[in-house]
């Protein structure tokens, strides 16, 4: 994923190669074009697991990324550059630039509503050991990713390619459904069956589903476990353990700790001893720490030994059911007598179709499989696999199958077609030499090094000369070290900021179904009593994410991660600022305004929403009186602040309270400790208002979040927490999804923003950002790729990349 340029020294290296000599670019390129000082990036601590296919750790994988070519080329919005061999130009931010990678992709929707997703690989890649890239290198890729024994962060095969459910399970479609239907009647029957004559299985197969099980839904408390380490570390990290999220997130124990603690499971007591936790005390601060066996026994505890309840409290049932009957029919399910005792050879849907094409077809079309299906690296047969076990015509793809242990043995020492040959990783660092066979260029830089520095040392590694780039966390606290280390600025003699926005935003939000006017969510009544709480809460964002934030995040308009390449831009006709017009759709701020004028205009706007929604005013004493049915003059804010008040949108909602008790209204806060207890109203539906954040991701697809499907009860995800239930914008949610073309998807999810802000049930309030540091005094400056983003980042167009030379 990146800005690929053409190779410029690989014929010169191959003829040094012939003659014996070494194979860096220095070798091949005049004495001036390699800088031999290498830049040091600071790193937060590695897991040392620098597999390509299993690699899931951030900083493991940003080892494997300088390693690896990656099938796929994205754009500084995230957006698919499908033609990358000659290229394509792409504006961002007002500057176009050329996208160049090393495939051309294509998504073909096909009559009979299977989707065809075709690679066709440039014909010049080879990788850093000299051996010539191909297709059959990406077959190896696929089928390692699509065997039933691969447990790694992929999530290609969980897509409906055709043939893979017969691929993995080694039955027919027949078969299958048989043994199934079979697993599903085990799991109703519960672990402690009581046993009749007229059962259909045997003990053997109902004591191996429920182990089966079991180990499933042991790794998806993992799994679970690193959901909530993921998406609250950076907010709550600190709050919760006294420790950084850089901190928790290198160490296990911290990281289980902190999983079992936002659970509340355990909770932390003083000296950071937690309480007991499967009849065992921890002590994080001496490092004693919880296992995820430990929080395995809690939670399995909790549902008297049946994991039934997890999956229905967790609403993965469905997905755990279904892998473990795969599992399930791949050890007791017979071959279909059909097939002869052959098995599946193949997956039918992934075809060879010349020594550069690729293509996998699936049964239906997603709109994020896309990103699953070509976002891979592709790795080398002759390293991670076994040459003599491959051959494509004879259905042999480079392992045994349901056995990966030799693609997984190789976590040391990563090899690829990237920009870096790995050299090694020692006293917590990690050596890269350039690879001169990179087919965009030999890099400019011989050597590069990761170097293990904590989260306290990262800026002041900077200036210290100790790294030439570093990630520290964007507070508040880190911006004004940077300043006295610049004479007051972020960007000056000793250190050039980055800033980045986080994949994710917060907002406030409001279900329609508790408020409402007279029992009617979707009413004119019903949205214009949201509009005047919206109004309220819009204009004191500013105040209250600046000073939360400070620098490192911005106040948002859109209920969409400003990553997005779906988001709206200012430089668009129709953007606007959230809540920003009185109920005759005039506009509410005048140029010039100070903020307390902001908040007396929004507080008249408000009151003339809450007039139109039927609300009885007295004029002479200025306040409201009276609702209307079905409404009240007093609304509860949910918000997990800890207890004690500590979140960006606290401010919002205390002013917002303020502002509203002088016309009447009353806003209770409730700031519980548990914050499981919002999260229970939102799974119940009973929530009025509440503060939370989503997680985004590169796709825009918001199918699970708005569809009227996904509210709780109507048979979807349950993830609908607004009650939104728009005829239009399910339409329109399902076009989007079903559509290939991206400027066609960016015009109807901005469709699809403005129902949801009609509709009023959405506040959107901050992006928060991280940030980058450079050494001014080290590296160039001016080769420092331009304009990163969440998804094209400094390591984009590494090749061109310069430090000032130490002679």
């Amino acid at each position: 994923m990146g800005l690929f340029l053409k190779r410029v020294c690989a014929i010169l290296l191959t003829a040094v190669i012939c003659l014996g000599l070494m194979s860096g670019c220095g070798s091949v390129l005049p004495k001036s074009a390699e800088i031999q000082t290498p830049l040091v990036v600071a790193y937060d601590p590695f897991n040392g697991n620098f597999n390509p296919f299993y690699a899931d750790a951030a900083n493991d994988h940003d080892v494997v990324g300088m390693t690896q070519i990656n099938l796929m080329t994205t754009d500084r919005n995230g957006g698919v550059v499908y033609n990358a061999i000659e290229g394509e130009t792409i504006p961002y931010n007002g500057t176009d630039y050329l996208y160049k990678g090393p495939a051309d992709l294509s998504v073909t929707i096909n009559d009979d509503g299977t989707t065809t997703y075709r690679a066709k690989i440039r014909d010049d890649l080879v990788f850093s050991d000299g051996v010539k890239l191909s297709a059959d290198d990406l077959i190896f890729t696929y089928y390692v990713l699509c065997d039933p024994s691969y447990i790694g962060p992929s999530t290609f095969s969980s897509y409906n390619i055709v043939g893979l459910q017969n691929y993995q399970t080694q039955t027919t479609d027949a078969v299958y459904a048989e043994y199934a239907a079979l697993a599903a009647e085990i799991f109703a029957s519960g672990p402690d069956h009581i046993w009749a004559d007229t059962d259909a299985w045997t003990q053997e197969q109902q004591d191996g589903f429920w182990a089966m099980l079991k180990q499933v839904w042991a790794a998806d408390i993992q799994g679970f476990a690193g959901y909530f380490v993921s998406e609250y570390v950076g907010d709550y990290g600190e709050m919760i353990l006294g420790k950084t999220p850089e901190e928790i997130t290198a160490n296990e124990g911290l990281k289980i700790a902190f999983a079992t603690a936002a659970l509340e499971l355990g909770g932390i007591g003083e000296n950071g001893i937690f309480g007991t936790i499967s009849g065992k005390t921890f002590d994080i601060n001496n490092g004693v720490y919880p296992t995820i066996e430990d929080l395995y026994n809690e939670i399995f505890a909790q549902f008297e030994g049946d994991p039934r309840g997890w999956m229905m409290a967790t609403g993965s049932e469905i997905d755990i059911l279904g892998t473990t009957a795969a599992t399930f029919i791949s050890k007791y399910g017979p071959l279909d007598e059909s097939m002869n005792g052959q098995g599946v050879a193949n997956i039918t849907g992934i075809k060879k179709l010349d020594d550069n094409t690729v293509e996998v077809t699936t049964v239906d079309y997603e709109a994020s499989a896309v990103y699953a299906i070509f976002d891979v690296f592709i790795a080398p047969l002759h390293y991670y696999g076994d040459k003599s076990l491959y051959d494509y015509a004879g259905n042999k793809f480079g392992f045994t199958f349901g056995d990966l242990s030799g693609v997984q043995a190789k976590t040391s020492a990563p090899v690829g077609a990237g920009a870096y040959k790995f050299v090694k990783y020692e006293d917590k660092v990690v050596y890269f030499e350039a690879n001169g066979n990179y087919y965009k260029g030999c890099p400019k830089l011989q050597n590069i090094q990761f170097k293990e520095i904590s989260e306290a040392d990262k800026i002041t590694s900077i200036s210290s000369g100790t790294a030439d780039i570093a990630n520290p966390v964007g507070s508040k606290t880190n911006f004004e070290a940077i300043r006295q280390i610049n004479n007051g600025e972020l960007d000056g003699a000793v250190i050039i900021t980055d800033s980045v926005d986080y994949l994710g935003y917060g907002y406030i939000g409001m279900n329609a179904d508790t408020v409402n006017v007279g029992g009617d969510p979707s009413s004119e009544a019903s949205k214009n009593l949201r509009k005047g709480l919206a109004t309220l809460f819009s204009v004191y964002r500013d105040v209250a994410v600046n000073s939360f934030f400070g620098d490192s995040a911005a106040v948002i308009n859109y209920p969409i991660s400003n990553t997005s390449w779906a988001a709206p831009q200012k430089s668009d006709a129709d953007y606007q600022t959230a809540f920003s017009k009185d109920i005759d759709g005039n506009g509410i701020y005048a140029s010039g305004m100070d903020a307390e004028a902001k908040y007396a205009a929004a507080l008249q706007a408000a009151i003339g929403f809450f007039k139109a929604a039927g609300f009885t005013f007295d004029e002479t004493a200025g306040k409201f009186t009276a609702a209307p049915e079905g409404a009240k003059l007093s609304y509860e804010a949910l918000i997990p602040a800890n207890g004690v008040g500590i979140h960006p949108n606290f401010q919002v909602l205390s002013n917002t309270a303020a502002a509203l008790e002088t016309i009447g209204f009353t806003l209770n806060i409730s700031d519980p400790p548990d914050s499981s207890v919002i999260l229970s109203q939102l799974d119940a539906g009973t929530q009025e208002i509440w503060v939370s954040a989503w997680s985004a991701s590169i796709d825009p697809d918001m199918y699970q979040i708005y569809h009227s499907s996904c509210i709780a009860g109507n048979g979807g995800s349950d993830t609908n927490y607004y009650h939104i239930d728009d005829p239009d914008l399910d339409q329109y949610l399902l076009d989007a999804r079903s559509s290939a073309d991206q400027a066609y998807r960016k015009a109807t999810y901005k469709a699809c923003l403005d129902i949801i802000l009609d509709w009023a049930v959405e506040v959107p309030s901050y992006q928060r950002q991280n940030i980058l540091i450079f050494s001014t005094e080290r590296v160039n400056i001016d080769t420092i790729t331009p304009d990163i983003t969440t998804y094209w980042s400094w390591m984009n167009g590494i090749e061109l990349l310069e430090v000032y030379e130490v002679k």
